[in-house]
């Protein structure tokens, strides 16, 4: 798997909309993503202009282990590339539950 350096907002936010691209490239995906965010169909275009709302695109997808994983092979990216971008756009960082 090939790794990026995400240590940049604009690196950041390219693979935020690279993440919202492929949740928007299946329609069961997409629909998820709105019923859970709350968010239209109409209002992703603007808001998807808006660093916090990228960070809550890689935060959504993070939430969901499948989700997340199919991405990064989608994406050819590491997992903890999400991590990485999430914080580089503003995100609080993730805690681990480590039992």
């Amino acid at each position: 798997m090939k790794t990026r350096r995400i240590v940049t907002p604009e690196a950041a936010e390219g693979l935020a909309i690279q993440a919202l691209s492929f949740i928007a490239a299946d329609s069961e995906r997409l629909g998820r993503f709105l019923a859970v965010t709350g968010i239209g169909p109409t209002e992703i275009r603007a808001a998807s202009r808006e660093p916090r709302f990228l960070a809550g695109v890689l935060e959504y997808l993070a939430s969901d282990e499948r989700l997340a994983s199919a991405f990064t092979a989608e994406a050819a990216c590491d997992p903890a590339d999400l991590a990485k971008a999430h914080i580089a756009l503003g995100g609080v960082p993730w805690e681990r539950e480590i039992p």
